[in-house]
């Protein structure tokens, strides 16, 4: 590993395959488009809330004219001010024309991001650095349209210094922060190559083919040149998610199902999965293929990514959770001694919540199955008071936990952490019995356990239950992962901590030095 971890986390891509005048009268608006990309990104907020971009390029554009077009941000709610800026233009100029909306023609010339290709990022700063210049997409600009480049994308590096040496460039301090900005002038490298051998037929799936295989990491990156070619490619093991949606109005890629569903209202089998390796490319003219451009390998998603970034609404990922949820309840159960009468079930909100269902119902079943057992050893001396008390008992469930603020702990510089994360959530008073009650609270994921020790466990004792117990239904984060999400010292695991703790406790902390001298 060469360099610095570095974490980016959501794209949106569109290509219009018609004239703008079809859009005007099929979805009455020429800016229905602009309209979809919004609503990608808005129903991916949760993938990157440090910033956003949005990049277009226009077709057919008269020499001397701007063909592409940036914008982006890193205020507080990003897409909202770049939409806003987007529309402020939109809005100026109906000022001065209030008809201009029904001539698509004139609204494309006049309107900066009025593009046929639109290419959308989230940014997920996992280091501090909410500098905007680090905001997707990067754009390198050429007095040839065809070597003109915006490039987006959710992904890690780990080879970046080689990157460099393969175009013989020096970076500069900005791009030995970026992954983006490696893998940039890489992929600008062979375009212009291939622009140089080919101008008449510039093919960028052959510009991939050997751009790619020198990237050592997780990506799902969206592109667009200057003359009008979009596309999309995912790395070999699948680390990143991608899906897509074609049809005979648009090619649209992103990185959540569920927003591509929402935002297009289509059927769960019409929207597919990029597979590993391959690539979407969208020629000037609208025409789509899907190329392996580089071979699939043995499939390593990112079971993190997806646990934590990944929209619960998408059915997959939804019944995934409430079965990660439902696996627990077995220990669980053990955990309280099969004391349901005084154990009470919460979450932490709100991602947790689809968990807990799951937990919940693993607990159901346990309890449905002794009530019939009981009820069936009753055999024909059955008092209706006790068979009205039976089938009553229910597993107890309480929203414990309330999140007072929008935040998310363990982005946040180490400085402040511990004082912020204790304004994090408040609690439901009077819903325990104190020193009688158990409290068992799940959680979707513990990384580092900040907010578990400096909030969530202080805040549940004030309640005054006699057991707190809490439960992760995330599988532990043992171990850094250069390619997924961005976590560079076992130290801040929780989990490794948990194992260190184990060690003392049990005698065996002489273990820990013979690993390490091992690993030396």
């Amino acid at each position: 590993m060469s360099d610095a971890i570095k974490h980016e986390c959501g794209l949106a891509f569109l290509r219009l395959r018609k004239p703008f005048a079809h859009y005007q009268q099929k979805y009455g608006s020429v800016l229905w488009g602009l309209n979809k990309l919004y609503l990608l990104m808005e129903k991916q907020h949760n993938r990157g809330q440090d910033g956003a971009g949005v990049a277009t390029v226009k077709l057919a554009v008269e020499p001397g004219y701007p063909f592409l077009s940036r914008i982006r941000s890193s205020e507080t709610q990003p897409i909202a001010d770049i939409f806003k800026r987007i529309g402020e233009e939109f809005n100026e100029l109906q000022k001065f024309n209030t008809e201009i909306s029904h001539y698509p023609g004139l609204m494309k010339g006049h309107l900066s991001f009025l593009g046929e290709l639109l290419l959308g990022h989230l940014r997920y700063g996992t280091q501090g650095k909410n500098d905007v210049n680090f905001c997707h997409p990067f754009i390198k600009r050429h007095t040839i349209p065809a070597r003109n480049l915006a490039l987006a994308g959710n992904f890690n590096l780990v080879n970046t210094d080689e990157l460099f040496e393969v175009v013989n460039m020096e970076p500069g301090v900005f791009q030995k922060q970026s992954d983006l900005a490696a893998m940039m002038e890489v992929i600008h490298h062979f375009l212009v190559k291939a622009d140089e051998e080919s101008p008449q037929a510039l093919d960028v799936a052959a510009v991939l083919k050997k751009a790619l295989p020198l990237f050592d990491g997780g990506f799902h990156v969206g592109g667009m040149t200057g003359n009008g070619i979009g596309f999309v490619f995912r790395d070999a093991h699948g680390i990143r998610p991608s899906y897509y949606f074609i049809d005979e109005d648009v090619v649209v890629a992103a990185s959540e199902r569920a927003a591509i569903r929402t935002a297009f209202n289509v059927g769960e089998n019409e929207v597919k999965e990029l597979m590993p390796g391959q690539a979407i490319i969208v020629s000037e003219n609208g025409d789509v293929k899907i190329e392996q451009v580089i071979e699939p390998k043995e499939r390593k998603a990112c079971s993190f990514e997806r646990i934590y970034f990944s929209r619960g609404s998408d059915e997959k990922i939804y019944r995934e959770r409430s079965q990660l949820g439902y696996n627990l309840s077995k220990q669980v159960l053990d955990a309280v001694n099969y004391d349901l009468k005084n154990t009470i079930f919460s979450f932490i909100p709100n991602t947790a919540e689809v968990a807990f269902y799951g937990l919940v119902k693993g607990c159901e079943d346990y309890l449905n199955k002794i009530k019939l057992e009981r009820i069936l050893s009753w055999g024909n001396q059955v008092d209706p008071d006790k068979l009205e008390e039976m089938i009553k008992r229910r597993v107890r469930m309480e929203k414990i936990a309330i999140k007072d603020v929008k935040m998310r702990t363990f982005i946040t510089e180490d400085v402040n952490r511990n004082e912020m994360v204790q304004h994090v959530y408040d609690i439901t008073y009077g819903t325990v019995r104190r020193d009688v009650d158990t409290l068992v609270v799940i959680d979707d994921s513990i990384v580092r356990g900040t907010t578990l020790k400096e909030s969530i466990i202080r805040m549940l004792s004030r309640l005054g239950p006699k057991r707190i117990i809490i439960v992760s239904s995330a599988p532990q984060i043992r171990y850094p992962d250069c390619y997924g999400i961005d976590m560079s010292k076992m130290g801040d695991f929780i989990a490794f901590n948990a194992a260190v703790l184990l060690l003392k406790e049990r005698g065996k902390e002489s273990l820990l030095s013979e690993l390490y001298d091992q690993c030396k």
